[in-house]
């Protein structure tokens, strides 16, 4: 399989801009239930003109219906399903596996594809997917390449090449969500990881932008990614502008077709570049990975300020030019053209601009004519237009005709007159080569040749772009909701604890006793974390006789339970939002179930079934990190298993370290949760709390927490 250039569409400027560049494949959202809800995205006459298009150049269309599902939206998230299916979409992108293997059951045509938002990261959650009927993966982009190889031997395997990088693990964000009330998961993050925090170690005390990854741009690179079984390469930036969408596509096309790339390269520099880019952590984590100095575009290095005013560069600046000014290394201002000079050109800002100034050019005004592309498909077309016969147009085995020509009285149609009607192709992305033409003293008037010209199109794309039979009703059982509720408490120390499941979190995957899981008094799981790699299995699964069973934040743990035959709980991180996903869970052997903590303790009421679980008190896990925030240094590293990182509002976060064959960091919220006892068993996560909040978990309301919030408890994330 040849690979496949798969670019962002936030709109149908964005679209087309792909197409021309010469993507193979585009992925858009819907106006309901994308991952980008502030894009443009397409309705549903958008989506088929925009695959009507794109099929007629071989580009397929892959369609985001990537957020969270709620109960309350099942039956316009299928709506959206049958949308996608007749607007031509050739696959649709889901963040829910059990509720895509739901639809897949009901929809067998359909074509699936596992969001980067689930967050497979092995081959146990490939292999899973594909039992659920998703035909590929897009990749956590936090595998490691080695995990890659393995992954694609088992399903189809997209990955991202370009663009933002998300801080947290993908799909277990929800700092956006519970510091701001905007869901990442429901599409609507503020990307508070894009802002300036304080840490409180030894040279990271002074705000930068301590969680601010650089963009991804894996270039040369690329080939290691095809040559581990990888069949799309992905490009990020539904919400970025056609230059960049064109300039990204043109770079890859380039490094697959081993042409000369430097001036791709350059162009995408100035379309948009956060960081001067970094290979991203397939590839291990390197220096460039962070972008703590500075924040946004920064475009490309043309030069140096000479004094206050004039900048030494080759580059040809000219009106419309826009500048950023780095000074050390930070960012000082904006600039922009103020006429050309001799070895460069002048600058005006409205900062005080020094001799030594890096100049950056992140607005290239001649960048949208150079990246200009055209694309058409070549098609031959047949015409016999004879006098007493009826008008007849061919290409290939399709034919068209229509009424019974007269004779012409004194001009009859000639050839050119034929040829020059059948160019125009009425917006079609068509070139126009011709076969036989056959005219023999026939009359018809100019409008009604136009009009049989643009029939004879119309017929032709719908031969070659068939319409699609409606996916019909899809119905889902209902939920037997429980009668008994039980009590589940996470930590890292089971010391004097006691619930129905107690949740050992361990602070070293590699260094778990025996004596410390024997504490306490409950049927003892061990929480795996989203992110696990064969490597990390391999740390724990001597440990796995100790215990009950197994609580997991990642699909993944389903297998590895099912394969020891333990019971399995499915962790807050599974996102179980809707019926159709907790009916598919427990029919694939969960056991227990964490309800979505960004529901509202009603909608965690309607989908209490037996084993379900509502996160209700204690510390609030925000992010996954999978990268040290501290750039790696560890021969000054402190070691702490906890530091603070403060925002400038003033409020402050537990940022956790943890060891799994290396350190882990985990996110927690400002204020503690103190929720309300739904029917759902109650789930406390004690990590960094006073264990003697163990004893309210049942009754949350009544637990003694300064400052705590309640969460989604009674307000909706919309």
């Amino acid at each position: 399989m040849s690979p496949e250039i798969l670019a962002p569409a936030g709109d149908e400027r964005c679209a087309r801009a792909a197409i021309l560049s010469g993507a193979d494949a585009l992925y858009l959202g819907l106006t309901a239930f994308s991952a980008r809800r502030e894009a443009a995205n397409f309705d549903a006459e958008g989506l088929k003109k925009l695959t009507t298009y794109a099929h007629l150049l071989g580009v397929k269309v892959y369609v985001c219906l990537n957020t969270l599902v709620k109960e309350s939206e099942l039956d316009a998230f299928f709506q959206s399903v049958g949308c996608a299916w007749e607007g031509g979409a050739d696959a649709i992108l889901m963040q829910d596996m059990f509720l895509g293997k739901a639809l897949k059951e009901r929809f067998p045509s359909l074509t699936l594809h596992l969001s980067t938002q689930a967050g497979c990261c092995n081959e146990r959650g490939a292999a899973l997917a594909k039992e659920c009927g998703f035909s590929r993966v897009v990749l956590a982009r936090e595998t490691p390449l080695s995990e890659i190889e393995k992954i694609a031997s088992v399903i189809e395997t997209e990955v991202f090449v370009q663009g933002a990088l998300c801080t947290c693990f993908s799909g277990q964000c929800y700092f956006s969500s519970f510091a701001g009330n905007n869901s990442g998961n429901r599409g609507l993050c503020k990307q508070p990881c894009r802002k300036k925090y304080s840490i409180d170690r030894q040279g990271f005390e002074t705000p930068a932008y301590a969680l601010s990854l650089s963009d991804l741009c894996v270039g040369e690179r690329v080939r290691e990614l095809l040559d581990a079984g990888v069949v799309s390469l992905k490009i990020e930036g539904r919400m970025r502008r056609p230059e960049y969408v064109a300039a990204a596509v043109t770079y890859y096309r380039a490094l697959l077709a081993g042409e000369p790339a430097e001036g791709a390269f350059s162009d995408l520099k100035r379309a948009y570049n956060r960081g001067d880019y970094t290979h991203g952590l397939a590839f291990g984590q390197g220096k460039d990975l962070l972008s703590r100095r500075v924040q946004g575009h920064i475009g490309e290095r043309v030069g140096n300020m000479r004094d206050g005013s004039f900048c030494e560069s080759g580059h040809p600046a000219r009106e419309g030019d826009g500048f950023k000014i780095l000074r050390g290394g930070e960012e000082v201002g904006g600039a922009r053209f103020a006429g050309a000079g001799k070895g460069g050109f002048f600058l005006s800002s409205r900062e005080k601009l020094l001799r030594g100034d890096e100049v950056r050019l992140t607005t290239d005004s001649a960048l949208p004519a150079r990246l200009e592309r055209e694309r058409t498909r070549e098609i031959v077309l047949s015409l016999r237009f004879v006098a007493g016969e009826p008008a007849e147009a061919s290409c290939g085995d399709f034919r068209y005709t229509g009424s019974v020509l007269e004779r012409a009285k004194s001009a009859p149609l000639t050839r050119g007159e034929l040829e020059r009607c059948f160019e125009k192709t009425d917006g079609l992305p068509f070139f126009v080569r011709f076969g036989r033409v056959e005219t023999a003293d026939a009359f018809l008037p100019k409008s009604a040749l136009n009009a049989f010209r643009r029939a004879f199109f119309e017929e032709l794309v719908s031969r070659l772009v068939p319409p699609r039979t409606p996916l019909g009703k899809a119905e889902l059982p209902a939920l037997s909701l429980c009668k008994t509720a039980m009590t589940a408490l996470i930590s890292p120390d089971l010391e004097g604890l006691e619930a129905d499941i107690l949740i050992f979190k361990p602070r070293d995957f590699g260094n778990i006793s025996a004596e410390e899981v024997a504490k306490g008094r409950g049927r003892k799981f061990l929480f795996l974390p989203p992110f696990f790699t064969r490597a990390d299995e391999e740390l724990i699964r001597e440990k796995l006789s100790l215990f009950d069973g197994i609580y997991s934040d990642g699909y993944y743990g389903l297998s590895l339970a099912n394969e020891t035959r333990l019971p399995f709980f499915a962790g807050t991180g599974w996102n179980l939002s809707n019926r159709g996903a907790i009916s598919e869970a427990k029919r694939a052997g969960v056991s227990y179930f964490a309800l979505s903590k960004e529901l509202t303790s009603a909608e965690q009421d309607a989908l209490s079934a037996e084993g379900a679980f509502a996160l209700t008190l204690g510390g609030v896990k925000i992010m996954d990190l999978l990268y040290c925030p501290f750039g790696r240094t560890c021969g000054k590293c402190d070691k702490r298993g906890q530091y603070i990182l403060t925002d400038e509002e003033g409020r402050k976060f537990p940022l956790r370290r943890y060891l799994a064959g290396n350190c882990r960091f985990e996110l927690y919220n400002c204020a503690p949760l103190r929720g309300e006892r739904t029917r759902a068993g109650a789930l406390a996560d004690l990590t960094g709390q006073d264990p003697s909040l163990s004893s309210f978990a049942a009754c949350p309301e009544a637990a003694p927490l300064d400052g705590a919030t309640r969460g989604h408890t009674n307000r909706s994330l919309l």
